[in-house]
């Protein structure tokens, strides 16, 4: 898969409210109402990682959630990194 321009990326990022573009990967922190809060959420991403076969960076923060995106096997952002974006923020709701 190839690695997305940053013209590419920032285009698609525009329909992604919250994720930007960081150095070769995207990112978004999520804040939630406590800690079992955001960890629930990241239970749910990690279910949708294993079945796209992609895995995020994930830091918890007790309520917040930083998520970072980036196809470490090409060197960047790729087509993969912003289809998980979508479904994370599927999931976000």
């Amino acid at each position: 898969m190839a690695v997305l321009t940053g013209e590419q990326i920032r285009a698609q990022l525009s329909n992604l409210p919250g994720w930007e573009l960081h150095g070769n990967a995207i990112r978004k922190q999520y804040t939630f109402g406590g800690f079992t809060e955001a960890i629930r959420f990241v239970n749910r991403v990690a279910e949708a990682a294993e079945r796209a076969d992609h895995h995020p960076d994930i830091l918890v923060q007790y309520n917040r959630v930083t998520l970072t995106l980036s196809t470490h096997s090409e060197g960047g952002v790729t087509q993969k990194d912003l289809d998980l974006a979508r479904q994370i923020e599927e999931l976000a709701g």
